[in-house]
Protein backbone atom coordinates (compact mmCIF):
# COMPACT_ATOMS: atom_id res chain seq x y z
CA UNK A 1 0.00 0.00 0.00
CA UNK A 2 1.24 3.52 -0.55
CA UNK A 3 2.14 6.01 1.79
CA UNK A 4 -0.29 8.53 2.36
CA UNK A 5 2.20 10.82 3.28
CA UNK A 6 4.02 10.38 -0.02
CA UNK A 7 0.77 11.54 -1.89
CA UNK A 8 0.73 15.06 -0.34
CA UNK A 9 2.76 17.56 -2.54
CA UNK A 10 3.98 20.57 -1.16
CA UNK A 11 4.14 23.85 -3.18
CA UNK A 12 5.73 26.99 -2.32
CA UNK A 13 5.48 30.00 -3.73
CA UNK A 14 7.86 32.63 -5.02
CA UNK A 15 11.40 32.07 -3.38
CA UNK A 16 10.33 28.82 -1.88
CA UNK A 17 9.70 28.34 1.70
CA UNK A 18 12.17 29.35 4.64
CA UNK A 19 13.20 27.04 7.80
CA UNK A 20 10.05 28.29 9.31
CA UNK A 21 7.30 28.43 6.88
CA UNK A 22 4.58 26.15 7.95
CA UNK A 23 5.04 23.94 4.55
CA UNK A 24 8.43 23.04 5.65
CA UNK A 25 7.59 22.26 9.19
CA UNK A 26 4.85 19.77 7.21
CA UNK A 27 7.20 18.58 5.44
CA UNK A 28 9.40 17.42 8.72
CA UNK A 29 7.00 16.58 10.61
CA UNK A 30 4.01 14.59 8.26
CA UNK A 31 6.72 13.54 5.65
CA UNK A 32 4.99 15.60 2.70
CA UNK A 33 6.97 15.88 -0.37
CA UNK A 34 8.34 19.57 -1.75
CA UNK A 35 7.81 20.16 -5.51
CA UNK A 36 11.11 21.35 -6.21
CA UNK A 37 11.55 24.26 -9.17
CA UNK A 38 14.65 24.94 -11.17
CA UNK A 39 14.19 28.28 -10.57
CA UNK A 40 12.47 30.34 -7.01
CA UNK A 41 14.00 33.47 -8.35
CA UNK A 42 12.25 34.21 -11.74
CA UNK A 43 9.46 31.47 -11.43
CA UNK A 44 7.91 30.84 -15.38
CA UNK A 45 4.68 29.72 -14.88
CA UNK A 46 4.94 27.39 -18.39
CA UNK A 47 7.89 25.83 -16.62
CA UNK A 48 6.62 25.48 -13.48
CA UNK A 49 3.41 23.83 -14.62
CA UNK A 50 5.75 21.30 -16.68
CA UNK A 51 7.18 20.79 -13.05
CA UNK A 52 4.38 20.00 -11.21
CA UNK A 53 3.01 17.35 -14.01
CA UNK A 54 6.11 15.71 -14.23
CA UNK A 55 5.91 15.20 -10.44
CA UNK A 56 2.02 13.88 -10.61
CA UNK A 57 3.21 11.65 -13.69
CA UNK A 58 5.36 9.93 -11.59
CA UNK A 59 3.34 9.55 -8.53
CA UNK A 60 2.36 6.34 -7.32
CA UNK A 61 -0.89 7.38 -6.87
CA UNK A 62 -3.30 10.57 -6.83
CA UNK A 63 -2.30 13.23 -4.48
CA UNK A 64 -3.27 16.20 -2.74
CA UNK A 65 -1.50 19.43 -3.19
CA UNK A 66 -0.98 21.86 -0.47
CA UNK A 67 0.03 25.34 -1.79
CA UNK A 68 1.06 28.98 -0.76
CA UNK A 69 1.05 32.19 -2.44
CA UNK A 70 2.12 31.58 -6.25
CA UNK A 71 1.57 27.68 -5.49
CA UNK A 72 -1.85 28.83 -5.46
CA UNK A 73 -1.76 30.45 -8.94
CA UNK A 74 0.12 27.19 -10.38
CA UNK A 75 -2.40 24.42 -8.97
CA UNK A 76 -5.24 27.00 -10.99
CA UNK A 77 -2.92 27.64 -14.28
CA UNK A 78 -1.85 23.58 -14.22
CA UNK A 79 -5.72 22.88 -13.61
CA UNK A 80 -6.60 24.57 -16.62
CA UNK A 81 -4.73 23.22 -19.18
CA UNK A 82 -3.93 19.39 -18.14
CA UNK A 83 -5.38 16.19 -19.24
CA UNK A 84 -3.81 14.68 -15.67
CA UNK A 85 -6.10 16.67 -13.31
CA UNK A 86 -7.22 13.04 -12.13
CA UNK A 87 -3.80 12.72 -10.37
CA UNK A 88 -5.21 15.13 -8.16
CA UNK A 89 -7.93 14.65 -5.17
CA UNK A 90 -7.62 18.02 -3.61
CA UNK A 91 -5.65 21.27 -3.17
CA UNK A 92 -5.51 23.15 0.13
CA UNK A 93 -4.68 26.56 -1.40
CA UNK A 94 -2.97 29.21 1.26
CA UNK A 95 -2.52 32.93 0.63
CA UNK A 96 -3.11 33.37 -3.20
CA UNK A 97 -1.28 36.37 -4.17
CA UNK A 98 -3.11 38.89 -6.79
CA UNK A 99 -0.07 38.43 -9.79
CA UNK A 100 -2.21 41.19 -11.43
CA UNK A 101 -1.37 44.23 -9.38
CA UNK A 102 0.35 47.01 -10.51
CA UNK A 103 2.67 46.98 -7.91
CA UNK A 104 3.75 42.93 -8.22
CA UNK A 105 7.43 42.37 -8.93
CA UNK A 106 8.23 41.90 -12.74
CA UNK A 107 9.59 38.36 -11.70
CA UNK A 108 5.75 37.54 -11.54
CA UNK A 109 4.58 39.39 -14.82
CA UNK A 110 4.25 35.69 -16.36
CA UNK A 111 1.73 34.66 -14.01
CA UNK A 112 -1.05 37.26 -15.53
CA UNK A 113 -3.81 36.77 -16.15
CA UNK A 114 -5.13 35.14 -12.83
CA UNK A 115 -6.14 31.59 -14.02
CA UNK A 116 -10.45 31.64 -13.61
CA UNK A 117 -11.16 28.64 -14.61
CA UNK A 118 -13.68 26.10 -11.87
CA UNK A 119 -11.05 23.67 -10.26
CA UNK A 120 -12.17 19.78 -11.55
CA UNK A 121 -11.44 18.79 -7.87
CA UNK A 122 -11.93 19.28 -4.47
CA UNK A 123 -10.02 22.61 -3.13
CA UNK A 124 -9.98 25.15 0.39
CA UNK A 125 -8.67 28.85 0.13
CA UNK A 126 -7.35 29.78 3.12
CA UNK A 127 -6.91 33.87 2.99
CA UNK A 128 -6.48 36.64 5.70
CA UNK A 129 -7.70 39.82 5.85
CA UNK A 130 -4.52 41.58 5.94
CA UNK A 131 -2.37 39.99 3.40
CA UNK A 132 0.02 42.61 1.37
CA UNK A 133 -0.61 40.88 -1.66
CA UNK A 134 -4.14 40.31 -2.10
CA UNK A 135 -7.13 42.38 -1.02
CA UNK A 136 -9.51 39.67 1.21
CA UNK A 137 -11.86 40.57 -1.36
CA UNK A 138 -9.98 39.62 -4.42
CA UNK A 139 -8.75 36.32 -2.98
CA UNK A 140 -12.34 35.44 -2.70
CA UNK A 141 -13.33 36.08 -5.82
CA UNK A 142 -10.67 33.67 -6.75
CA UNK A 143 -11.81 31.08 -4.21
CA UNK A 144 -15.69 31.43 -6.20
CA UNK A 145 -13.76 31.34 -9.52
CA UNK A 146 -12.20 27.64 -8.43
CA UNK A 147 -15.23 26.68 -7.00
CA UNK A 148 -13.41 26.08 -3.87
CA UNK A 149 -14.60 26.57 0.02
CA UNK A 150 -13.23 30.07 1.50
CA UNK A 151 -11.82 29.96 4.92
CA UNK A 152 -10.84 33.53 6.37
CA UNK A 153 -8.08 33.06 8.91
CA UNK A 154 -8.36 36.29 10.13
CA UNK A 155 -5.86 39.18 10.29
CA UNK A 156 -2.54 37.23 9.82
CA UNK A 157 -0.74 38.71 6.78
CA UNK A 158 0.29 36.44 4.00
CA UNK A 159 0.17 33.19 6.05
CA UNK A 160 3.80 32.49 6.03
CA UNK A 161 7.11 32.72 7.99
CA UNK A 162 6.30 36.42 8.90
CA UNK A 163 3.01 35.76 10.31
CA UNK A 164 4.59 33.13 13.14
CA UNK A 165 2.54 30.22 12.30
CA UNK A 166 5.15 27.58 13.49
CA UNK A 167 3.71 24.68 12.31
CA UNK A 168 -0.21 25.82 12.42
CA UNK A 169 -2.12 23.27 13.04
CA UNK A 170 -5.02 24.86 12.30
CA UNK A 171 -4.43 24.74 8.68
CA UNK A 172 -3.16 21.00 8.86
CA UNK A 173 -7.08 20.55 10.05
CA UNK A 174 -7.92 21.85 7.45
CA UNK A 175 -5.92 19.40 4.71
CA UNK A 176 -7.16 16.79 6.85
CA UNK A 177 -10.93 17.57 6.42
CA UNK A 178 -10.22 18.41 3.06
CA UNK A 179 -8.83 14.48 2.78
CA UNK A 180 -11.62 12.67 4.60
CA UNK A 181 -14.33 14.77 3.49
Amino acid sequence: MPDPASSVLVLPGWQNSDADHWQTCWERRHGYRRVEQDDWQWPRRGDWMARLEEVLLAAPQPCWLVAHSLGCQLVAAWAAHTQQADRVRGALLVGPPDTEREDMPPQLHSWRPVPRRRLPFAATVVISTDDPYCASQRAGTMAQDWGATLVVAGAVGHLNSESGLGDWDAGHQLLIALRTA
